[in-house]
């Protein structure tokens, strides 16, 4: 019988935590369904902790019986064609070619005047061997119907590629200057496959443990907004979006239903993913970062994490609000009271990270945050100092 070798000892040791990025201890959600992985992946490199809700679903409509139609009725002639989406554009083309249509259509389509919504349906428009008569720098459908009414349309047949839903107003504007509208409906917007989780994103922005909604598409906005009103929670959304909440979208024309329920927003100046996460980090570092100089050495508040040592402490919500509210006024104490206030909104309300708490709190819940928030920090906790009698303050270094 053969002897058994020696067990080898493990010589592996446990790999050392990547170090703290931009947007490590922030939460972001993300509402989009189209490119939601990319989205996701670009935030997660940065540190983010990520919730992807889609707020919508792109229901195809490649199989339609309307889409055929209206794909055939393009093929009698046009002096048009509306590109409003890239995404839009490539699932009529590819559709088409699935029916065997797809080099008459092409051939339609160069014989007209191709009008693009923007860069992404201009650079779909070209991946078919077409070219655009004029794309509106604004990328709005407002300039795209002005220039077009200022074009004799008596008799013109104008193909309409919609995105997401129909668009009623504008090929009503076209057909009463005397045009021939066909619609193209390629897909439609559904509901989420998980309202439920949906509502708990609600939930999450309106207690304020969300630090940040990018948005790709207007439609993903008006969705989120009224899944908070029908839970009941508009109006504290909304009050989160003016304060503590960050909303970026992709671009000026996504950004309308925000700018509609004044709510501020930001927006790159390129519509890509990538200058849109750019925005997003620079916006949060200087929105919600925060270096405190104790004499422990620095102190980086970011979101709902400490950074110190070169390692990040991930804080629960509530202990990271005492600690925001102290940082606030480094050095100086503040009551019970004050941090009451300032955490649970003097208790008729919950405030940021607070937990959306239903009791009332009196001044010893803020006597055990601050009991959890020192054991959070561990090492660091005696920064947070108590004063006798009056109540806690952050002790910076001089």
């Amino acid at each position: 019988m053969p002897a058994r070798e020696p067990r080898r000892m493990s010589t592996a040791t446990s790999a050392a935590p990547p170090p703290p990025g931009p947007l490590t201890g922030f939460t972001v959600g993300v509402t989009a369904d189209r490119r939601r992985e990319e989205l996701t992946a670009l935030l997660g490199r940065r540190g983010a902790t990520v919730v992807a809700v889609p707020a919508l679903r792109i229901v195809t409509l490649s199989d339609d019986a309307l889409l055929r139609r209206a794909t055939e009725e393009c093929l009698a002639g046009l002096d048009y064609v509306i590109a409003t989406t890239g995404v839009g554009w490539r699932g009529w083309m590819s559709a088409a070619e699935g029916w065997g249509l797809g080099g008459a259509l092409v051939t339609v389509c160069r014989q007209a005047a191709l009008v693009s919504r923007g860069p992404k349906a201009a650079g779909a428009l070209r991946a078919s061997g077409l070219r655009e008569t004029y794309a509106p720098e604004s990328e709005a459908l407002d300039d795209v119907l002005a220039w077009l009414l200022a074009k004799d349309l008596r008799g013109r047949r104008i193909a309409v590629q919609e995105h997401g839903g129909a668009l009623p107003e504008f090929t009503a504007a076209l057909r009463e200057r005397g045009a021939h509208v066909v619609a193209v409906p390629v897909y439609r917007w559904g509901p989420p496959q998980d309202p439920g989780a949906l509502r708990r994103l609600v939930e999450q922005t309106a207690r304020r443990e969300v630090h940040a909604l990018p948005f790709t598409s207007a439609p993903a906005i008006e969705a989120f907004l009224a899944a908070a009103q029908e839970s009941g929670r508009r109006a504290e959304v909304l009050d989160a979006l003016r304060g503590e909440v960050l909303s970026v979208c992709i671009g000026p024309v996504c950004a309308r239903p925000l700018l509609a329920a004044d709510v501020p927003c930001v927006w790159p100046d390129r519509g890509r993913l990538g200058a849109l996460v750019r925005t997003l980090v620079a916006e949060l570092t200087v929105r919600g970062r925060r270096e405190i100089p104790t004499a422990a050495g620095p102190l980086v508040l970011q979101g709902a994490a400490v950074l110190a040592g070169g390692t990040a402490l991930r804080l629960p919500p509530v202990p990271a609000a005492v600690l925001r509210a102290l940082a606030e006024r480094p050095g100086t104490v503040l009551s019970r009271g004050e941090l009451l206030r300032a955490v649970w909104g003097g208790g008729t309300s919950p405030g940021p990270g607070a937990g959306g708490r239903s009791r009332v709190p009196d001044e010893h819940a803020v006597e055990a945050a601050v009991g959890r928030l020192r054991g959070a920090l561990g090492a660091h906790g005696a920064v947070v100092q108590t004063v006798t009698k009056r109540g806690y303050r952050l002790a910076v270094a001089p």
